[in-house]
């Protein structure tokens, strides 16, 4: 069994004892005196199947179940007290508001025991067993696979740093990836290649954490290391020799006193349960739109069949999630032979655009069936926009980190759609770039909420481009 599992396996026996232990509790205050005997009540069976089930779907939500040798033990215990307390108000509104009362100071007493006997024996349980696997993890038993990126003396003082510690910090170096043709500042690891050859390394090797130590002007070649390091996700961690501006400006975050000073590049877009909170919205309100506006797609289907010839939707290839593509399904708003020469973007009072296509187009209604592509995960409700291959070879050529917007689900509507509407060119879509880069950067529930609301705004005023 791996410590992980283990972890989860203990935080379901912290969950099943609190209760148990709760339940005789509750007993004595209806004056049944705590044994054995109380808990034939068939309440209490239920209750130890279900409330452990119930503790691990909610850990798994709003938890760290990934892996313990990674986790730090003060943050795991300060977000054990916080979840600990949500998970109980919830069993206590769901549970015991309509159990015995004898008095008002019942409801107090009640809520404080269940709360101090889940958090005393979960913090208990996963203190002792990520106590256990630091130890490990320092005494060097356990390890992860490093890459080391630079050949300079920076990345030598910290390769010599990290291997002449006592307390190990958990790094195996394979080799290092060279930045320069020159002679290395060090010649205890294996040169396993350059900066193109990144990716490839990684794969080869298995890598799951990769230090960047770059000489200050070599700073220059970060974007592009991290470009193809983002590619991974977050299969592979990455740390970054911070600079004396990242220490001014307070972006360095020390988790370990007697560890070396690296910078974490954060790689989870979003928390798991603003990710599932997410896909919920996409869903009901894709359902929503579908069902109570069937009478608007019909009346727009009439409208797009009587105004020219030709289909009443329109799909077409776009590029989704993780690069997989998808069919894009839209009203047709142009003429059938407006992409005869090749693809073209939009302009504005573009020729091909049918008469009733240009009111659609106005308002966005074209973009009605897009909520059939939310509903199948091909989309989301915000989400850069998807474009077609064609012109992505286009966009990266100039914006490599194009990539990063490959990484979340497409959307029905962006911030750079709220800006600049439809882009008509190469230099629109690179404008638009930006503000998605940004959206990536900062993903939250109240910034898709904040661009939904803006999106409204413009449809409302009739400014779709």
């Amino acid at each position: 069994m791996t410590a992980t599992r283990t972890y989860q396996l203990f935080d379901l026996l912290a969950a099943l004892l609190a209760w148990s232990l709760f339940f005789l509790y509750r007993k004595g205050l209806e004056g049944i005196a705590p044994s054995w005997a109380a808990l034939n009540d068939l309440n209490f069976f239920y209750g130890i199947f279900i409330i452990p089930v119930g503790w691990h779907l909610f850990y798994s939500l709003f938890d760290d179940y990934r892996d313990v040798y990674r986790m730090a033990r003060l943050a795991t215990l300060s977000r054990t007290l916080f979840l600990t307390f949500f998970g109980v108000v919830f069993l206590f509104f769901t549970l015991m508001l309509d159990d015995f009362v004898r008095d008002y100071t019942t409801y107090y007493t009640s809520f404080g025991v269940m709360f101090g006997l889940h958090f005393i024996f979960t913090a208990t349980f996963r203190m002792v067993l990520l106590t256990r696997a630091h130890r490990r993890l320092q005494a060097g038993l356990v390890s992860f696979p490093t890459l080391l990126v630079g050949d300079g003396a920076l990345a030598a003082e910290l390769y010599q740093e990290l291997v002449s510690m006592k307390k190990k910090p958990g790094y195996r170096f394979v080799g290092y990836v060279g930045l320069t043709d020159g002679r290395p500042q060090f010649e205890q690891l294996p040169r396993l290649g350059s900066l193109p050859e990144l990716s490839r390394v990684i794969a080869e090797h298995q890598i799951e954490d990769v230090l960047i130590a770059m000489e200050p002007e070599e700073h220059v070649r970060l974007t592009d290391t991290l470009d193809r390091l983002f590619d991974f996700g977050e299969k592979i961690h990455i740390k970054i020799i911070p600079d004396m501006y990242d220490n001014l400006l307070g972006n360095v975050r020390m988790n370990e006193v007697y560890g070396a000073v690296l910078l974490q590049i954060r790689q989870e877009l979003m928390p798991k349960w603003e990710r599932l909170v997410k896909r919920m919205m996409d869903v009901a309100v894709s359902l929503a739109v579908l069902v109570g506006l069937s009478w608007l797609y019909a009346y727009i289907a009439v409208r797009v069949r009587l105004g020219s010839q030709g289909p009443v939707l329109y799909r077409q290839e776009r590029v989704g999630l993780n690069g997989r593509p998808f069919h894009l399904v839209k009203f047709r708003s142009m003429r059938t032979d407006a992409e005869q020469q090749g693809p073209q973007l939009s302009q504005d009072d573009d020729p091909r655009v049918t008469p009733w296509g240009a009111t659609m187009r106005k308002y966005r209604l074209d973009e009605l069936p897009n909520f059939w592509n939310v509903l199948v995960g091909d989309m989301s409700l915000v989400g850069p926009r998807p474009e077609r291959q064609f012109f992505i070879n286009q966009i990266v050529e100039k914006a490599p980190h194009y990539r990063h917007l490959l990484k979340v689900r497409p959307g029905i509507t962006s911030w750079g759609q709220v800006k600049y509407g439809y882009a008509s060119n190469l230099n629109e879509m690179l404008q638009r770039l930006r503000f998605d880069i940004l959206y990536i950067e900062n993903m939250s529930l109240a910034l898709d909420l904040k661009i939904m609301f803006y999106t409204v705004l413009v449809l409302v005023r009739g400014e779709g481009k």
